[in-house]
């Protein structure tokens, strides 16, 4: 029989202040497992697996906010899943902070001699600031491996967007490929050619996705920070570069393909994808019937580049620009991948789901139930630009 506690209880039982309890309650962060009749809250032993959660990401830097979908569940195999993140995020804030522990250290040598190195200081600021970095590393690693899963698993084509998009490259003529916001390299996964006296840099603005990149791919590859902005090569470099759902999320278009072009050499390829106006449209109509006020784009990235305008927008740069669309769609039929999905969007959806995911998720199972899955368009493609 499970036993209960009341709030008094389970927030002295647990070590934090009854306020606490109360208003993680108050947010629907940690509502009591049982309220009886006369409005008293009452707590189990499963509600101390939800607790622990929330103190240990929040003592780790996640905002309550980001909580929110990190703790619906609290079954043993979440928090074994919880347990290894946290695990994971201490060894990574363990490391930084004995990095900036040594660089304290060479710097008090450094002023035992009356010397200031501006170089030290500029580190020190460098290293202080990268702490908030962990999470935000967490957070797009995260994000990026939760999108793909919902096309992984419930798209109708069987091959694969990264699939199909590997093979419409040209690598004949490939001896230098820039390959621009790589993330976690999923694109060469399951990579068939040679790479011998080929040299592939794979790059992403994210040092953290990088490296993790890295990890899984090994050293066949060249990895580099950069921004799209900025391309840190000489003119006429590479003979193919790519961009996988990139360009929209360049703040200057123009300066961008501007560096693409100039790195690129004479009849080089610049293969570059996006979406158009209808993908996933059925996503942001169910969210809009849920709440009206949630937006999943705090930009309409297709009206930054989209495949509607890509062509007018790539013409000044390129000669040959050839449209290619990649038929699917999705049936999804897994009400918590789809949440999934929405949370990872890059809007306003945790201001107004967080307190109400499960709220949420009964909606969408809901509609699944009703609808034998839930039909998603699929409007993606790819150009294929020619100097």
């Amino acid at each position: 029989m499970e036993k209960y506690y009341t709030t008094g209880q389970f927030a002295k039982m647990a070590g934090v202040t009854l306020r606490t309890i109360r208003y993680y309650d108050k947010i629907g962060l940690l509502k009591p497992s049982h309220i009886l009749d006369n409005g008293y809250r009452q707590y189990c032993n499963k509600d101390l697996i939800t607790l622990q959660k929330i103190l240990a990401l929040k003592e780790l830097g996640f905002s309550l906010e980001e909580i929110y979908p990190l703790i619906i569940d609290n079954d043993k195999d979440s928090f074994k899943e919880s347990l290894k993140l946290q695990t994971s995020l201490i060894n990574q804030k363990m490391n930084h902070l004995n990095n900036l522990k040594a660089t304290i250290k060479s710097t008090e040598k450094i002023l035992e001699h009356d010397q200031i190195s501006w170089e030290k200081i500029i580190e020190l600021i460098n290293l202080t600031n990268n702490d908030e970095s962990i999470i935000q590393q967490y957070f797009n690693s995260q994000n990026l491996s939760t999108r793909i899963y919902l096309h992984d698993h419930f798209s109708i084509n069987k091959e694969s967007w990264f699939e199909w998009l590997y093979h419409q490259i040209d690598f004949s003529h490939v001896y230098q490929l820039l390959e621009i916001g790589c993330g976690n390299g999923k694109l060469w996964e399951n990579n068939t050619y040679n790479l011998r006296n080929r040299e592939i840099f794979l790059s992403d603005i994210s040092e953290g996705m990088l490296e993790d990149t890295r990890k899984k791919l090994g050293n066949d590859y060249n990895y580099i920070v950069l921004d799209a902005q900025n391309i840190p090569f000489k003119n006429h470099f590479f003979d193919t570069v790519i961009a996988n759902h990139v360009l929209f999320y360049l703040q200057d278009l123009n300066l961008g393909l501007l560096e693409i072009s100039r790195v690129l050499k004479d009849y080089g390829i610049f293969y570059c994808t996006t979406y158009g106006k209808n993908h996933m449209k059925e996503i942001t109509e169910i969210v809009h019937n849920f709440d009206s006020r949630i937006q999943l784009s705090n930009n309409n990235l297709v009206e930054h580049f989209g495949l509607e305008n890509g062509k007018t927008l790539l013409r000044p740069y390129f000669k040959q620009i050839e449209l290619k669309r990649y038929d699917d769609y999705l049936i999804v039929d897994d009400a918590k991948a789809l949440m999934n999905y929405i949370m990872s969007c890059h809007g306003n959806q945790k201001e107004y789901l967080g307190y109400r995911l499960k709220e949420f998720q009964a909606y969408l199972e809901k509609i699944i139930d009703e609808n034998n899955g839930i039909k998603i368009t699929k409007d993606c493609g790819l150009f294929i630009c020619r100097k």
